[in-house]
């Protein structure tokens, strides 16, 4: 049986993370936590547009339906 998608948020939590949402937005942050809703808590978070930085947000709450993907 293959890992559940909240099994995989765990393995990188307190790591950097990409999360893309639902406009085409992107940001990149330390994974501090998330619940089964996905919703997620990123630290030190940076949108970027075109993979470049465009502005430093510090910590940032992530609704989850938002979310299209979280990569490690």
């Amino acid at each position: 049986m293959g890992n559940r998608p909240l099994d995989t948020l765990n393995n990188v939590l307190d790591q950097s993370v990409l999360v893309r949402l639902k406009g085409a937005r992107e940001f990149r942050g330390i994974l501090q936590g998330y619940d089964i809703h996905m919703n997620l808590t990123l630290d030190d978070a940076e949108e970027l547009v075109d993979g470049e930085v465009v502005r430093r947000i510090g910590t940032v709450i992530v609704r989850g339906d938002n979310v299209v993907y979280v990569s490690p």
